[in-house]
């Protein structure tokens, strides 16, 4: 653990302590924690300092306690909005814990017949295909698939989205004036099992969205999510009818 800093309180430090452990990755979901009486003992404390920790910690979301079992790291649960495009960074910010992403694949390619189911371009029109992986802390958070219309984004073609993810990138350069989502529940491939670190039996929520502009189809993008870790809301209102 580390020492108290400058101006801290004892209830401060030992409750920056323990959730920097939870948002760096340290302690990943499912881990329990000392029982409180430990943790008094480590931060020679009372248990009542550490119990009111607790609570802030099971406020924040970030742990939940177990009759009997003690307490463990919560498993986040993220819920999108289903009728809007959303942002994985504010979807990761929002539980307290640090994003980051990485481009694992960038290519530019012909499409080809298959790509029409996906994508409204002609054959041979250039697309470029990208592959990353979102992190939430530590830990994968979903997997992104890509293609973009080149002729719909020239830019897209110098675009190395080192700095910026492809959605946000194209938010900031394209306006968007249509958007279709596909929502379903699949099992991963091989792959995908082993980017998100999961099970290939395991459940996952599987986003597609294709987005056109005035001009024509912009790109389509499959998100994949552990299925556990992820739901999807919308709130809608009763029809004029």
């Amino acid at each position: 653990m580390t020492k108290a800093s400058a101006g801290q309180t004892l209830h401060q430090r030992i409750l920056s302590d323990i959730e920097g452990r939870i948002v760096s990755g340290e302690w990943p979901p499912g881990h329990r924690l000392p029982f409180e009486v430990d943790l008094a003992a480590h931060y020679d404390c009372s248990r009542m300092t550490v119990n009111k920790v607790m609570g802030q910690l099971v406020t924040a979301g970030l742990i939940e306690r177990r009759k009997k079992s003690g307490s463990f790291v919560r498993q986040p649960q993220i819920q999108s909005a289903v009728l809007e495009i959303h942002d994985i960074r504010a979807e990761v910010e929002s539980l307290g814990l640090v994003y980051g992403f990485k481009v694992l694949e960038r290519v530019s390619r012909a499409a080809k017949r298959d790509d029409r189911a996906s994508l409204d371009v002609a054959i041979g029109e250039t697309l470029l295909g990208i592959v990353c992986i979102h992190f939430a802390g530590r830990r994968e958070f979903c997997i992104e698939q890509r293609l973009i219309s080149v002729a719909a984004v020239p830019k897209a073609a110098e675009a190395d989205f080192t700095e910026i993810a492809p959605g946000p990138w194209l938010l900031g350069h394209v306006p968007w004036s249509t958007a279709e989502h596909r929502i379903s529940a699949e099992t991963p491939s091989k792959e995908i099992a082993r980017l998100l670190g999961i099970s290939e039996r395991q459940a996952c929520l599987v986003v597609e969205r294709r987005t056109w502009s005035n001009s024509g189809a912009v790109t389509y993008v499959r998100f994949t999510y552990p299925g556990n870790a992820h739901a999807l809301v919308a709130r809608f209102s009763p029809s004029s009818d």
